[in-house]
């Protein structure tokens, strides 16, 4: 009977305990949510009311007057000045946008996967400046780190020019097939690494296998449980094959309207494949001022320029795009061209803004939110789309792709 009794005791100690450690990681978990979040200095109700009207007739005059469909959001000091959600979720059942609608944000992807390999830094799982061999024992290529990936200073080609009888249209490629298709191919790179810039897809399609590799989890669920979860980004995912996901997606349509599809290259992730919102991606750019969610010291690497070998306005930090000039202060930002959808994020830093233009129908009239910046400072209002900045061209690339096989 004693030992029943003991028995008895020591279990209910054992689940009070349980009961404890459960509630004191619930309690941590929200305390970190708060702090992922940080306080901004509030807008007076005068300067609100010009922002507001300036940046709705901003969206009227330039985004919004040929059949816009998708999401317009700025924010200061995080707080919203002017939203729009517009168009159709799905043409096809009528179903109209909404601010719970995820959309592709093709290349604004590459962000997600900087901060997400830039929090394992901040951890010490990994270097910036590793070897690209150290954890991807079948890479080809010497002298590549995981920096070069970020900055596209590496020369590795883009995936998407391999061979047609090695990328047939009715294959569907997946980010583990990147690297095989590579080695048999001999590809070789464009340039010797980290002397040049060319963005590259490819660089990020293997960051999100690094991720993988130090994480032990699938990239889509690593940026759930170490992104999105902990800032609530309720309505954001990154496509991993799931097509069940595709009832509740902003559809993409090209401009006339028609549905755009998937293709043999929708399966690869990192570079692409991030569905989010507008406020979703609010929720994110208040985080990145938070030393919680990313260091100053993660920071500092992540917003400045790398490549400075021709002159110009245009240049790449480590996930994000930046247009800099000598007298203006640097407009932070990164463009999304991926079938049909077309968007852009940037984030003022100076003065705390985020403006956010997201279109799930092809429509250029979203890259001319770089004049918006002129609203709240003396910014680099450069076009966003600049041919020069690759100084690769596609079929240069193509070409040189073409010689490496041969």
């Amino acid at each position: 009977m004693k030992s029943s009794v003991i028995i008895f005791v020591l279990l209910l100690i054992y689940a009070c305990s349980n009961s404890i450690k459960k509630n004191k990681a619930k309690q941590l978990a929200e305390i970190e949510k708060i702090e992922l979040q940080p306080s901004f200095n509030k807008i007076d109700k005068q300067t609100y009311r010009v922002y507001h009207d300036s940046v709705k007739r901003f969206f009227y005059a330039n985004i919004a007057q040929t059949n816009f469909s998708g999401q317009f959001l700025v924010a200061k000091n995080g707080k919203v000045l002017f939203e729009s959600y517009t168009g159709f979720q799905n043409r096809e059942k009528g179903r109209h946008m909404s601010y719970k609608t995820p959309i592709h944000v093709a290349s604004i992807s590459k962000t997600i996967t900087a901060l997400a390999i830039l929090r394992m830094v901040d951890r010490k799982q990994l270097n910036l400046d590793d070897s690209v061999q150290v954890y991807l024992k079948k890479f080809p290529y010497h002298g590549i780190t995981i920096r070069m990936l970020l900055n596209h200073r590496s020369g590795i080609p883009y995936y998407g020019y391999l061979p047609q009888d090695q990328l047939p249209d009715s294959v569907f490629i997946t980010n583990k097939r990147i690297l095989p298709l590579f080695k048999k191919n001999k590809v070789a790179l464009y340039f010797p690494p980290n002397t040049q810039f060319s963005y590259c897809n490819t660089n990020y399609a293997l960051l999100a296998l690094i991720v993988e590799k130090v994480s032990k989890l699938n990239f889509p669920d690593f940026i759930k449980k170490d992104i999105l979860d902990p800032l609530n980004m309720s309505s954001s995912f990154v496509f991993s094959g799931d097509t069940s996901k595709f009832k509740e997606i902003g559809q993409s349509y090209n401009s006339k309207g028609i549905n755009q599809g998937i293709n043999n290259l929708d399966f690869i992730y990192g570079d692409k494949n991030f569905y989010t919102t507008a406020v979703d991606l609010l929720k994110l750019d208040k985080a990145t001022y938070s030393t919680k969610f990313l260091s100053s010291v993660a920071k500092k690497e992540m917003f400045k320029g790398y490549s400075y070998e021709n002159p110009g306005l245009s240049n790449y930090g480590l996930g994000f795009r930046l247009r800099e000039e000598k007298g203006r202060k640097t407009l932070f930002f990164h463009t999304g061209w991926w079938h049909g959808n077309t968007g852009c994020y940037a984030t003022l830093r100076k003065d705390t803004v985020c403006m956010i233009v997201l279109s799930n129908q092809y429509t250029r009239r979203v890259f001319s939110i770089n004049s918006l910046s002129l609203l709240f400072g003396k910014y680099c209002a450069f076009s966003l789309i600049d041919p020069k900045e690759n100084f690769i061209n596609t079929k240069e690339a193509k070409i040189r792709l073409q010689k490496s096989k041969n």
